[in-house]
């Protein structure tokens, strides 16, 4: 028997794609047919990729035409698959936090290194330059930066924002505040797992009126951790800072910081890196500089990275003293300290204008295993 081409398409009518609710030719998967005698040779496109769809295809196909063409036809499915392009989940896109125009977390991979130091005066300079700022303490199992602020003993008080009632931070120094540290007591001991730490810090993003703010920012715990997973799929990170000393063992963890906010899965742009403790210098010898742990070794570990160099602290015995006195060396006016944090805080301003140029607005990462993420493999 000979078979007819017309009647192939007919009978082909009547099967449905998987997965698209029309039939074969209403959506355009059937791309060629041919005939010779009694042999069909039929060339489909399914978006599908799966085996079972593709399988499905195939018997619907033969059985269909065995049954309303010829019984004894000979047919030749060729089912080719064109499934369009899976769009990156984590790719930093999206709008921002209503109100909050900057995110900038400040992380390092080793405790120790100052970076609620840094976070802390970071913030307040800042705030000097006339930017509207905030910082949430992400430390949960150290929060420092009441102390820091003054504001040890102070409660955020609660406010009511359109019915709904929200937590008003803590303001020093013309920069708002939320910390664990509010929420317990100085001697008591933070001992919690994973997810209650993660709904805490929720808590404190969520069902807080932070208001208008030019940036936040974040001090990160040590490491590269839960809390860090959950701080960045909770929040739109604009951007991270990393502090490290110059030492090797510092540096080591340092890269490791860096390593995960460039993973696939999180992809945060690094703004660069602090060197802090970058040498000692004597309140009684200003001029003299002893490279106590190490020379350079940030400012090296950045260009290694091809990541920014924000620029170097001294270790200086009044930066530890204004950070336990409850008011930040970048308050002082008129010395060296507020000097070198002016020049850094410039320049991680131009770094977040410079990523806000060439990147599009951040979204919170999304992780869908269980695993987490992976580690990056070089």
């Amino acid at each position: 028997m000979k078979l007819n081409k017309q009647d192939i398409l007919k009978a082909l009518e009547s099967i449905t794609v998987p997965g698209e609710g029309m039939n074969m030719i209403e959506s355009k998967a059937v791309k060629n047919v041919i005939t010779f005698g009694d042999e069909v040779i039929v060339d489909i496109t399914i978006t599908n990729p799966s085996l079972q769809a593709k399988k499905r295809v195939e018997v619907d196909i033969l059985k269909t035409i065995h049954e309303q063409v010829y019984e004894k036809a000979k047919i030749t499915v060729n089912v080719k698959v064109d499934a369009p392009a899976k769009p990156k989940a984590n790719v930093i896109k999206g709008n921002p936090i209503p109100g909050i125009q900057n995110i900038v977390a400040v992380a390092s991979g080793k405790g120790g290194v100052g970076k609620s130091t840094v976070t802390a005066n970071l913030a307040v300079t800042l705030a000097k330059m006339g930017f509207k700022v905030g910082v949430l303490d992400a430390d949960i199992y150290g929060p420092s930066i009441p102390i820091m602020f003054d504001v040890e003993s102070e409660r955020p008080l609660a406010v009511n924002i359109e019915g709904k009632s929200k937590m008003k931070p803590v303001e020093n120094y013309g920069v708002k505040v939320l910390s664990i540290g509010f929420f317990t007591k100085p001697d008591q001991a933070v001992v919690w797992r994973g997810p209650m730490a993660a709904k805490a810090l929720n808590q404190m993003i969520f069902d807080a009126h932070w208001g208008e703010l030019d940036f936040m920012l974040i001090d990160l715990p040590p490491g590269t951790g839960d809390i860090h997973l959950s701080i960045m799929q909770s929040l739109p990170i604009t951007g991270a800072v990393v502090v490290s000393t110059p030492q090797n063992v510092a540096l080591a963890d340092a890269k490791k910081g860096v390593a995960m906010f460039q993973q696939d899965s999180i992809n945060v742009p690094v703004l660069g890196i602090i060197e802090n403790m970058a040498y000692f210098t004597p309140a009684e010898l200003p001029d003299n500089k002893y490279f106590i742990f190490g020379k350079e070794g940030a400012q090296n570990l950045s260009e290694d990275l091809k990541v920014p160099f924000l620029g170097e602290l001294p270790l200086v015995q009044s930066i530890r003293e204004a950070g336990d006195a409850g008011r930040p060396a970048a308050l002082q006016t008129a010395t060296p300290l507020e000097q070198a944090f002016e020049k850094l805080t410039q320049n991680v301003v131009e770094e977040v204008v410079r990523r806000n140029d060439d990147l599009p607005p951040t979204e919170a990462i999304k992780i869908t295993t269980m695993a987490g993420c992976s580690a990056v493999k070089k």
